[in-house]
């Protein structure tokens, strides 16, 4: 069963909200969203999704891969889960973002300029496209990178072996925070200014890290719980090779990052905290996103009844990474306590 309310509203101004302190137990949902194809894209996976609730719909963007392993972007919308499925999904490369190694997006309204903003990955360097109209794909403008010199230095000097990958944005009152991960054990923020934002991303610095590679793996989302608590989520792999998810507290996008719920045994998200109905479709709960309670740049999200948008595959896939046959779900929260 999938629960369909629609995401609780954010704080009010001086209302004083519950913070995440407990360990979480979430029900995953089947298989909600799987991939289509049409005469030019045969498509094997689905994956990475971002989604925000906006007008009465779910918009979600999400990674594609084909049967070759090339990386694009899909777009599709809803008004309640039972309907993700039979959605239309519309290719972004037939879009103004184009084609190409596109991968990774994140979706959020960007009030100052009253724009919406699209984050992803080109392989070289962190991109953004904008539009004034989410619900129309065709409306996205042509990508521009955020990091004018490319790869930070302080990236190229951790990174080793590893990739530079999985873009997020989140923005305060005075400035916006650009995090990346490297697949080495590294998590980096760069920030800029509020009013000079999508520009001038600098002071990039190591955010966290860890002496092995797998237990800060990437696909980090950063969340706005309270005036005093931000939230943290990091993709790891565990001692099976399967994929979990860690995470920690702030009072400020800056940290300092306490742990939460961030072991193996004790995951965000993972084998040991997530019922199915039936045999399980996926031993992975992997990169995705919570169902937020806003639109906006500061990605507010509420502690009572979380919802998470994750990829998993069929255990029993062993191909190569970029063909694994991704799909996406849904967790809802079990133990929420208001």
């Amino acid at each position: 069963m999938v629960t369909t309310a629609v995401p609780r509203r954010a704080e009010a101004a001086g209302q004083r909200r519950p913070l995440v302190t407990t360990i979480l137990l979430w029900h995953t949902s089947g298989i909600l969203i799987s991939p289509k194809s049409d005469a030019t894209h045969n498509i094997r996976a689905l994956k990475d999704p971002s989604v925000v609730y906006h007008n009465g719909r779910y918009h979600v963007f999400a990674t594609t891969t084909n049967q070759s392993g090339a990386y694009s972007m899909v777009y599709l919308n809803f008004t309640t889960w039972s309907q993700a499925n039979s959605a239309p999904q519309h290719y972004l490369d037939q879009t103004a973002i184009g084609s190409g190694y596109k991968a990774a997006p994140q979706v959020f309204y960007f009030a100052p300029q009253q724009k919406w903003y699209l984050v992803f990955q080109t392989g070289s360097n962190a991109a953004y496209s904008t539009t004034s109209d989410i619900s129309n794909p065709r409306s996205w403008t042509a990508p521009k990178p955020f990091y004018a010199n490319g790869m930070p230095q302080i990236i190229r000097d951790n990174i080793g072996n590893g990739y530079w990958v999985d873009f997020w944005v989140i923005c305060d009152n005075a400035k916006c925070h650009l995090f990346s991960s490297d697949d080495n054990g590294h998590l980096y923020r760069s920030e800029t200014s509020l009013s000079n934002f999508p520009n001038g991303f600098g002071n990039t610095v190591v955010a966290m890290q860890d002496s092995a590679r797998y237990p800060l793996w990437e696909a980090a989302n950063v969340y706005r719980v309270s005036s005093s608590q931000y939230l943290l989520i990091v993709e790891a792999i565990d001692s099976g090779g399967k994929r979990y998810f860690r995470s920690w507290t702030a009072p400020a996008i800056t940290g300092p990052w306490t742990a939460l719920a961030a072991t193996e045994a004790g995951p965000f998200a993972g084998a040991a905290n997530v019922t199915f109905s039936g045999t399980p479709w996926t031993r992975d709960i992997s990169h995705g996103e919570m169902i937020r309670n806003g639109i906006d740049q500061t990605l507010p999200v509420s502690p009572c009844g979380m919802q998470y948008l994750y990829q998993g595959k069929d255990p029993n896939a062993g191909d190569p990474y970029s063909m694994l046959p991704w799909r996406l779900g849904l967790l809802t929260q079990t133990n929420s306590t208001c």
